[in-house]
């Protein structure tokens, strides 16, 4: 009889996917992770998390199966909290639900599974699993959720083959509603609970509270740039090669502080993202203000007017050679090849389609049509119809 752990999150869906396995005829354990409890920044009195391991632990006993709560927020603290500062204070933002299935999901908690006798590790994510042989090895596709509003392969982008391999999605051909009504018919105490927002460990934060305990806020100006500024109608010179006209395309604009006027002050451009419209507080405008970019250096924030401004879009972006993730390492792109794929820059984005290109130093993703509020930090990812076959950070 195989093992299992499973991750229960005291959510419906790691519910499901425990009683699912269950059926399945696997010996099931359920454990908690416990990622994060510094009061000082969560920002109601409710502590989620002691709710959230009560109704994992409910969720067990109605089942009958072992549970136990581990307490991983050193590593937490290490792996993920730390990156977010060290990110944001680069003027980039993270994705921290990404990492934490790279880095905490799938490597202390498998480890920790994997000691317990386990051969797999499941979670309640919307996303499957299959395999391949190429050249007489077993090779782990990840496949899209059936649920397309609720497909959360992008989190998992950054899986490797080894962790695909101990890893089980048992919800991954359900739909949502498909998930609650097994709930409902097991009575699990988890059926009719609220899906959890906010970020994977820190539950209930103000991300701009969180991090002001590190990154100490220091005012600046909110510039506005005009749309028909001579930035982007820079022209370009006929005779680029292609790695040079990509890197023109992805290249972050050099704004001046002089380039716009002053509309406002902020309290820190590592507080801001681009594309980013809530929190400038810069009124009187005919159209909502966009945040185009921001320079942690000179602490200035430039703002365009509407979602339309040129400001925001581009059509390519680059991606470090260190930091291109193939899942499926047999599709690796040698310098000089290029592959057609669909891509996202975040996730809930629909697919776009998109051209790799992979040179010496590093891929660039070249988009059919330009694409909104491309993010440094955060990650790209590329399927090949319903695969993620890779992805990588945006820098």
């Amino acid at each position: 009889m195989k093992r299992v752990v499973v991750g229960l999150s005291g959510g419906v869906d790691s519910s499901v996917a425990a009683y699912l396995l269950q059926q399945q005829g696997y010996e099931v354990i359920g454990l908690f992770m416990k990622n994060w409890h510094d009061d000082s920044v969560t920002i109601s009195n409710e502590c989620p998390w002691l709710e959230d391991s009560n109704d994992a632990l409910l969720v067990a006993e109605k089942l009958g199966i072992p549970f136990q709560t581990v307490d991983l927020s050193e590593e937490y603290k290490e792996k993920i909290v730390d990156y977010m500062f060290n990110e944001y204070e680069k003027g980039r933002t993270p994705n921290p639900d990404v990492l934490c299935n790279r880095e905490i999901k799938f490597d202390v908690f498998m480890k920790i599974a994997l000691s317990l006798g386990a051969d797999y590790v499941a979670t309640g994510h919307y996303c499957q699993k299959s395999e391949i042989e190429v050249d007489g090895k077993t090779v782990y596709q990840l496949i899209a959720g059936n649920d397309v509003n609720k497909d959360q392969s992008y989190f998992l982008c950054q899986l490797s083959q080894e962790q695909l391999s101990k890893a089980l999605f048992p919800i991954g051909a359900l739909t949502k509603p498909e998930v609650r009504e097994i709930a409902a018919e097991m009575e699990l105490v988890t059926a009719e609970k609220k899906d959890s927002q906010g970020l994977c460990f820190i539950g209930k934060v103000r991300l701009p509270e969180f991090l002001q305990q590190k990154l100490q806020p220091k005012e600046g100006k909110i510039v506005q740039v005009d749309k028909n500024d001579p930035i982007y109608t820079a022209a370009k010179s006929a005779d680029l090669s292609l790695e040079e006209e990509l890197k023109l395309e992805s290249q972050k604009l050099e704004y001046l502080p002089t380039m716009g006027k002053v509309v406002g002050k902020h309290q820190g451009a590592h507080y801001f993202t681009v594309g980013q419209r809530k929190g400038l507080n810069v009124g009187g405008t005919t159209d909502p203000l966009f945040v185009i970019a921001t320079d942690v250096e000179t602490n200035t924030i430039y703002t365009g007017l509407s979602s339309q401004h040129p400001g925001l879009f581009k059509k390519a972006l680059f991606v470090g050679e260190s930091e291109v993730h193939w899942i499926r390492e047999d599709l690796t792109l040698k310098a000089g090849e290029k592959m057609e794929v669909m891509a996202r820059i975040r996730y809930r984005q629909s697919l776009q389609k998109a051209v790799l290109h992979q040179f010496e130093h590093g891929m660039y993703v070249e988009f059919e049509e330009p694409q909104s509020a491309i993010t440094e930090g955060q990650f790209v990812a590329w399927y090949l119809g319903n695969e993620l076959a890779g992805s990588g950070v945006i820098s």
